[in-house]
């Protein structure tokens, strides 16, 4: 646990692509995705946008709560680890119905 978070600290603190942002140690989602990611930048961004994509959806869209909870748990990486890319998939998918639970 304490090599997590030496790595989160000294992601938030190197380069100035963190300039003017919030620490990561405060931003869940940001080290989430860091940890899931094994802080590579490509695969970061990519579930970053994925993230943000799947959120604007669930916003305008208002899927049902069966898919929600389907796709979070399809979607899982263990204890409160989101993989965004996979959850994206799932919620936009329209083949789902309540039977593939």
């Amino acid at each position: 646990m304490r090599w997590i978070l030496a790595v989160g600290t000294l992601a938030a603190v190197s380069g100035p692509a963190n300039a003017g942002t919030r620490p990561i140690l405060y931003d869940p989602s940001a080290l989430n995705i860091g940890i899931n990611c094994q802080w590579q930048t490509r695969c970061m961004a990519r579930q970053r946008s994925a993230m943000n994509r799947a959120l604007q959806y669930v916003a305008k869209k208002h899927p049902p709560q069966w898919r929600v909870h389907l796709c979070n748990r399809n979607a899982n990486r263990g204890s409160y680890r989101v993989d965004w890319v996979g959850f994206e998939h799932c919620i936009r998918n329209s083949g789902l119905n309540r039977r593939s639970r």
